[in-house]
């Protein structure tokens, strides 16, 4: 018996890459983060483990890689923030701001 996911395109989304669409996906499917058991190790062209997560529109399965700006850029979702973005502009997604601990002890 044929899975019907198995005539998704399947697309790896750099958090570069990464739209409004595919994020609004993202916090909807884990509203709370993503686990350890959710998250998808494989190999890639190069033979780099990759991991990622798993999201699926009605013909596509994204795999999202892991990053800990995925994390932050998830957990401050505001639906609001991309209103005046296209839902497929990578550009639309900007890196959070990310605390640097070390370049707090060295302004002490």
């Amino acid at each position: 018996m044929k899975n019907r996911n198995d005539n998704l395109k399947r697309i790896i989304v750099d958090f570069k890459k990464l739209t409004p669409e595919i994020l609004a996906l993202l916090v909807e499917k884990y509203p709370d983060g993503y686990d350890d058991d959710q998250i998808i190790s494989f190999r890639n062209q190069h033979n780099e483990i990759i991991e990622a997560v798993e999201v699926t529109t009605s013909d596509t399965k994204y795999l999202v890689k892991v990053s800990t700006k995925l994390a932050i850029t998830m957990e401050n979702y505001d639906e609001d923030d991309y209103e005046d973005f296209d839902n497929d502009d990578p550009e639309a997604v900007q890196d959070p701001e990310i605390a640097d601990e070390d370049t707090e002890d060295d302004n002490e």
